[in-house]
């Protein structure tokens, strides 16, 4: 480039606004692959929580920061497919919610960050070393903790008439550590004298077989496949006319009878001040896993009475929040 050319460049940088030019130089790119649908309720919660805690953070998206939003819509071939989109956009940094979500974008970079929310066992998957130190490119934030099955289990006995058998119900495709929820529900069943059953779920036909399921209780755990379904899980549940334990809030504010779980829209706040640390100069394998901190326990006296059942007045007392 010769003199002439250079100062013909400088004319033209000096009759740009300097907001333009501040944006043009900081603007960063965070991809976000999830597991649910464009159009469902919980992840459009998930996404205005992220943008406002962006936002605090100082990352304002069509700002400083551009985000390129795909959802999976609970199909595994379409999360894969939308792996390839993102990572072929070249983000500075990426943001998966589910496991299945951590799982396509590992296969497809080991150098950019991935931080991860709603993810359980990241260890025993293989996305992490350990907890305190990750190693590699990925990080986040996971939403099990060890002794969250046993407590779902204990909740179903304190419903009358008891449920002496327990189906617990999990897609093997897609949630690959339903076997170590299982050895804790199977502990916590020796101590309270209950019969517990797996009930794996694939597609429509084995969710509607549920309703035939008439002699115990459901607990239904983590898993994006029963998210995506939940409304012809909810269908089976009821019409089996059984109590039931959920691993989420949502089915509860969707008819469910209880759930005891991890806050996800705080896992997402949390999430955000991670991309802000990595964005900022933080490497993803030097910010330890962190396990959640905030539980809830929501029960629904609606659906108790459409079914005939009483839940203890101990249970009912600590519960976050009562449906009436």
């Amino acid at each position: 480039m010769n003199r002439r050319d250079v100062l013909g460049l400088l004319g033209t940088l000096a009759t740009l606004p300097s907001s333009a030019l501040a944006q043009s130089a900081a603007t960063r790119r965070l991809g976000v692959l999830s597991v649910t649908a464009d159009d469902d309720a919980v992840g459009q919660t998930r996404s205005a929580i992220l943008v406002e805690a962006l936002a605090a953070h100082g990352w304002k998206e069509h700002g400083n920061l551009e985000i390129d939003w795909r959802s999976g819509g609970g199909d595994r071939a379409r999360i894969a497919r939308l792996a390839d989109e993102l990572v072929a956009l070249k983000p500075d940094i990426l943001l998966a919610v589910g496991t299945p979500s951590v799982e396509e974008l590992r296969q497809r970079t080991a150098t950019t960050p991935i931080v991860f929310a709603v993810v359980t066992d990241p260890v025993s998957q293989g996305f992490v070393q350990n907890l305190a130190h990750p190693g590699g490119n990925i990080t986040g934030f996971t939403d099990y903790d060890g002794p969250l099955a046993g407590k779902w289990l204990e909740m179903l006995a304190q419903v009358t008439p008891p449920a002496a058998r327990v189906f617990v119900v999990y897609n093997p495709a897609t949630a690959p550590f339903a076997g170590l929820m299982l050895r804790t529900v199977e502990d916590a069943a020796q101590k309270l004298d209950v019969t517990v059953e797996p009930a794996p779920v694939h597609d429509a036909a084995s969710i509607a077989a549920l309703a035939s399921r008439k002699d115990g209780g459901f607990l239904i755990l983590p898993d994006f496949f029963t998210m995506a379904n939940r409304a012809p899980l909810l269908a089976a549940i009821a019409q089996a006319r059984v109590p039931a334990v959920y691993w989420s809030r949502t089915f509860v504010d969707e008819g469910g009878l209880m759930s005891y779980s991890t806050d996800s829209v705080e896992q997402l706040r949390r999430a955000a001040s991670y991309i802000d640390r990595i964005l900022k100069g933080a490497q993803a394998a030097d910010l330890p896993v962190q396990n959640p901190t905030k539980f809830e326990l929501a029960i629904n006296l609606r659906a108790a009475k459409a079914l005939g059942l009483t839940i203890a007045p101990g249970l009912l007392a600590l519960a976050n929040d009562v449906i009436e």
